[in-house]
């Protein structure tokens, strides 16, 4: 029996791929093999011995002790592109807000309150509406920070609008590539981005790198008049240099996913309440891939969307299955190996794989594996932890 805790509401359509196994799930966990979480902050939180996986319904992760789970071979997994098209039509949203002034123009129009009469109003709202006027997307330059699942739908759909689409990604993997549309220009560096863009918008995580990596430095590249969209992570923006750009009017509009209290009712910053993923769809689909994941993890030890362990994969286990986690060390799955030798254990199948200072197997083995086997490769040195696959059920 599986026991996976949750934290949040998270969509009954994917805790029901965990109904359908040996699972028992709920919040009051004590002694849980896995968590099943979407915003919830486990910083603070200690761990149980049990623990063995961490499925974050979303793709960011900043939320999450990541690195310490990694110490203590928990994997962490994520699901990247599940709300992609959620925030994808907020992109879309937020530049038709910025270039259009459709906010204000709403707003005067609920003042009037004091008149009655509509053809009185249609004749002051047909004075009035150049106040409001604003510019099309069409033919502007659109720069893309960030080209994996969510960048490359946002460069798809401007330019189905008609926009020149720039794109800056330092850490472009092959699959995004593929997926990138062939008419996007691709940039060296953010200063060449930011130098040829009407429009720039945010798709990177929020780990060191990305840190502040919008600044003052960054924004003196930038063209005049630019128009800023975080909808990727607060941490990616420094907000005191953003507010001192469009004070300059070197930045004509800020819009951003993540308020803060210096940016309030400002007419050239429009803040939203973090709702860039908020929609029934994106919260089914991250709900799902989460846990399909982590079904996949816990019954076969198989690995897909982690953020600190490889990729790995050996289908279904239909025998009897180990894995081991390791720090990327030479010779240690030689020396693992020959425990099994020792207890006589014929290895069937292997995988290897590592991912930095880590790495990962899974053991296909003849005979179902010892807990004596299991406490004797946990010994080998550089050995993280093992797992005895249990049984199908």
């Amino acid at each position: 029996m599986f026991q996976v805790k949750t934290y949040n509401k998270i969509s009954v359509k994917g805790l029901s791929l965990l109904g359908q196994g040996p699972y028992r799930v709920g919040p009051e966990l004590a002694q849980p093999d896995a968590y099943i979480l979407r915003s919830h902050k486990l910083h603070d939180e200690a761990i149980p011995a049990s623990l063995l996986a961490v499925a974050r319904a979303g793709a960011g992760t900043n939320n999450l002790p990541v690195e310490y789970y990694t110490e203590q071979g928990i994997v962490v997994f994520n699901t990247p592109g599940a709300n992609a098209n959620a925030v994808k039509e907020l992109v879309l949203a937020g530049l038709s807000l910025a270039a259009r002034d459709i906010l204000g123009g709403r707003d005067f129009a609920n003042s009037q309150t004091h008149i009655t009469s509509a053809a009185q109003m249609a004749q002051l709202m047909e004075a009035e509406k150049k106040r409001f006027a604003g510019s099309e997307l069409t033919g502007k330059t659109l720069g893309i920070v960030g080209l994996g699942a969510i960048g490359s739908m946002v460069a798809d759909m401007a330019l189905a609008l008609g926009m020149k689409v720039a794109g800056f990604d330092p850490a472009l993997s092959v699959e995004a590539a593929w997926r990138l549309p062939a008419q996007v220009e691709r940039k060296e560096n953010l200063a060449s981005l930011l130098a040829v863009s009407d429009y720039v918008t945010l798709h990177v995580p929020a780990i060191a790198p990305t840190q502040h990596l919008i600044n003052s430095d960054s924004l003196g590249a930038a063209k005049p008049g630019l128009v800023l969209l975080n909808f990727a992570r607060e941490a990616i923006v420094d907000t005191a240099a953003v507010l001192a750009a469009l004070d300059t009017g070197k930045l004509r509009k800020y819009v951003c996913d993540f308020p803060e209290p210096s940016v309030l009712n400002r007419s050239d910053v429009i803040a939203l309440p973090h709702i860039g993923a908020s929609t029934a769809e994106a919260e089914e689909n991250c709900a799902i891939m989460a846990a399909s994941q982590l079904r996949d993890f816990l019954e076969n030890g198989n690995i897909l969307n982690s953020v600190n362990f490889p990729a790995t994969n050996m289908g279904t286990a239909a025998g009897h299955r180990m894995t081991f986690s390791n720090r990327n060390v030479s010779g240690v799955l030689g020396n693992v190996l020959s425990v099994f030798k020792a207890f006589e254990v014929n290895v069937v199948d292997m995988v290897n794989k590592s991912r930095g200072d880590l790495a990962y197997n899974i053991i296909d083995v003849a005979t179902q594996p010892s807990a004596q086997l299991a406490e004797a490769i946990k010994a080998v040195e550089y050995v993280v932890n093992v797992r005895i696959i249990p049984p199908a059920l």
